[in-house]
């Protein structure tokens, strides 16, 4: 008997308890989405760190020995996901999964979490964002936010990029390694610009009208959503507006429930929406 007749999708990111973010999100997303997700877990919260206090448990001394007990079992994933690493330890770690667990089949999509609005986030260092550089290399899919991608390629961050400037900056990063590339959340006044890159084909942007406020999780529901139909032959322009118009209507629907931006978004309130694409596999 085979472990692996079932379409599995390994997401290595940390899980938090409460406030709808990383593994949390991304195990029922993925479910809804016809396969099994497999957590491997980079630290443990009671709820994200965006409110007043948080418990939590670092996990990197953990990792190793857990993705070896799955190679004992023969997992094969069709899919492997990364989102937020903690050290550049990690970060090698999640290079030492991808040698044992990559496939020429195995889809790796990278969420390269470091930062946002011009700035890397408290607990990162410009060591670690090298390091993040080098597991880019290793991405068929990689999403980043606007500020990433100005990390990635080295450029100074800025908010009027022209879509020429945007085109050559996903060359840059195709150049890194990455076969398939969204700069993902350019705030454009009323709406949302996701700007979507494949190797030897034309760019293309998304534009997906505003919701509401900025809440914690969008990136995580999004690059889930980015994996699932990676899995499930969905094309890549058309998966990035599926996601970016699923993260809308989570938005809307959890302003109309006053849920506290904390809180994340209420996706369960719109999972349907996720049942159809299982058909396109």
């Amino acid at each position: 008997m085979s472990h692996n007749h079932q379409k599995k999708a390994a997401v290595i990111n940390d899980f938090s308890g409460f406030g709808r973010c990383s593994i949390a999100v991304s195990l029922p997303i993925l479910s809804a989405m016809g396969m099994q997700c497999c957590p491997l877990p980079t630290a443990i919260f009671s709820n994200h760190t965006g409110f007043p206090s948080f418990s939590w448990m670092d996990y990197t001394e953990r990792m190793t020995d857990y993705m070896l007990e799955w190679k004992k079992l023969d997992l094969r994933f069709n899919a492997i996901a990364t989102g937020f690493l903690g050290s550049v330890r990690q970060i090698e770690i999640v290079e030492q999964f991808l040698e044992l667990f990559c496939t020429p089949e195995t889809i790796v999509v990278v969420d390269p979490v470091m930062g946002d609005n011009g700035s890397l986030y408290p607990t990162y260092t410009m060591e670690m964002a090298e390091s993040i550089r080098e597991l880019a290399r290793h991405a068929d899919i990689l999403t980043p936010n606007l500020t990433e991608a100005c990390i990635l390629t080295g450029q100074p961050y800025r908010t009027d990029f022209s879509e020429e400037e945007l085109a050559q900056m996903c060359q840059q990063l195709h150049q890194l390694g990455a076969k398939k590339v969204v700069i993902t959340g350019l705030d454009k006044g009323d709406s949302f610009v996701n700007f979507v890159s494949e190797l030897g084909q034309p760019f293309c942007v998304i534009r997906v009208g505003k919701a509401g406020a900025s809440r914690s999780g969008t990136g995580d529901v999004f690059s889930s959503i980015i994996t699932g139909n990676a899995v499930n032959g969905v094309g890549f322009a058309e998966s990035v507006h599926q996601a970016a118009s699923f993260v809308a209507a989570a938005i809307r629907r959890s302003e109309e429930l006053g849920l506290p931006r904390t809180d994340g978004v209420a996706f369960e309130e719109v999972l349907p929406r996720l049942f159809a694409t299982r058909n396109h596999a």
